[in-house]
């Protein structure tokens, strides 16, 4: 017989293909475009901080501006191993001098739209085979002096895969064959099904990848469909090795994949990613909400304010007895603290263990309450009196429930708490 009660009872999924994953991080290059964030230096050092407390693999940045580089320079001054520092560029030689003109630079992205209507209307080339030369004499140029080559198959989930894609994946891996080959599902399209059509099936494409013998993979996967994690997720059942992520999924549209949840996933839910550690998650949250303006929805997965916050009478009570009944992780994974609050939906479990919490507070004296005393009963009925009245829209603070204990519980706990301390005065003259 299998008995779960514990978070170490439950088992570890395990990836098919064995492969090492990696992350690269880009909260400050693809983040920084979402429409109203301005990232300022201090702001990118201290994202790159965070990202190396986790332990990312690397972290992408453009190159182009002062502003850039002197970023790029004070990151580099702190001397981290990791996340290593990576260029980006569109696939024009002048881009990459840009990133080659950045002392400690070694790799580089290079932007490749493959999609007809990237090829045709936004960069209005004649022809497929000029888009192909272009990417192709870009990788060249980027290898003949010295970079490694990320190759950034924009717009790929809207491309004919077999007729563009493969045939110029199968040429750049000829000029490097240890080329990342970056999947760019750049408006939202991939599905995380074996079975749907091309171009769409992340499955797939990572196979047909893994076909022309790419030794790395990576997805990079904007959310306009909300399926952005669960495609990564693919990406990695079958055989990428890299995935292309964002703090808070911050980006353009609907964003990119979420760094927080990809990690999350792996580190509690899959075999072998003990290598990340989470516990700054909460921290760099509050710092890019208080920081840079990301507002956070409440309920937001993993970093939203309620994760760890219990109300409901049934879910207090089993968070009482047993965080494991509903809480899918402990909070300090994250480094966050769990909260159980007072309201409309509470029970008297959650009732009994904020007043034994107040009565510690107020009289320092650790004090057991029966969920059916009477002055319990008594303080749920003054609550659920404000909300019956429509009075009441917000929880019940722990400031609210102190003046309540002092109303039903303080003459009696005085002469209790008088009673221990003598007991425990006796007890020590012994």
């Amino acid at each position: 017989m299998v008995v779960y009660k514990d978070y170490e009872d439950l088992p570890r999924i395990v990836l098919p293909m064995g492969q090492e994953i990696f992350i690269s991080d880009s909260t400050i290059r693809d983040g920084s475009q979402m429409p109203g964030v301005v990232m300022k230096r201090k702001h990118k050092l201290k994202i790159y901080e965070f990202l190396h407390e986790i332990g990312i693999e690397k972290l992408e940045t453009f190159v182009f501006h002062k502003r850039d580089k002197d970023a790029i320079k004070a990151m580099q001054d702190i001397g981290y191993e990791y996340p290593e520092i990576t260029g980006w560029a569109r696939a024009l030689p002048a881009d990459i001098d840009f990133v080659l003109d950045v002392d400690g630079i070694k790799e580089t992205g290079i932007l490749m739209s493959v999609s007809d209507s990237h090829i045709f209307d936004k960069m209005q080339l004649v022809s497929r085979e000029e888009a192909s030369e272009r990417y192709l004499n870009a990788l060249q140029y980027a290898v003949d002096h010295g970079l490694r080559t990320r190759a950034h198959l924009e717009d790929m989930t809207r491309s004919d895969l077999h007729e563009f894609v493969y045939p110029l994946v199968h040429d750049l891996l000829e000029i490097d064959p240890d080329c990342t080959i970056r999947i760019c599902d750049t408006l939202g399209f991939a599905v995380p099904f074996t079975q749907a059509c091309e171009p769409y099936s992340i499955p797939k494409i990572v196979s047909g990848l893994r076909e022309l013998g790419a030794k790395n993979i990576e997805t990079h996967i904007h959310d306009d469909f909300g399926l952005s994690v669960s495609s990564a997720l693919a990406g990695f059942e079958y055989g990428a090795n890299w995935s292309s992520l964002t703090f808070l999924g911050i980006g353009e549209r609907s964003g990119n994949t979420e760094l927080e949840k990809i990690l999350l996933f792996l580190t509690r839910r899959v075999e072998g990613f003990e290598k990340y550690d989470l516990s700054c998650m909460a921290q760099f949250a509050e710092y890019m909400e208080n920081h840079i303006g990301i507002r956070i929805p409440r309920n937001k997965s993993i970093v939203g304010r309620n994760v760890f916050v219990h109300e409901s009478g049934i879910h207090t009570a089993g968070v009482i007895k047993n965080p494991f009944t509903y809480e899918p992780y402990p909070p300090e994974i994250i480094g966050a603290n769990r909260q159980l609050l007072i309201g409309d939906s509470s029970g008297r479990e959650v009732v009994r263990h904020k007043v034994e919490e107040a009565l510690h507070e107020l009289m320092h004296v650790t004090v057991s309450v029966d969920k059916n005393d009477p002055r319990i009963a008594d303080i749920q009925k003054d609550i659920q009196r404000l909300y019956d009245a429509e009075e009441r829209v917000s929880c019940i603070s722990d400031e609210e429930l102190t003046r309540y204990v002092e109303k039903y519980f303080m003459l009696d706990m005085i002469v209790d708490g008088e009673e221990v301390r003598n007991i425990e005065e006796a007890e020590a003259q012994k």
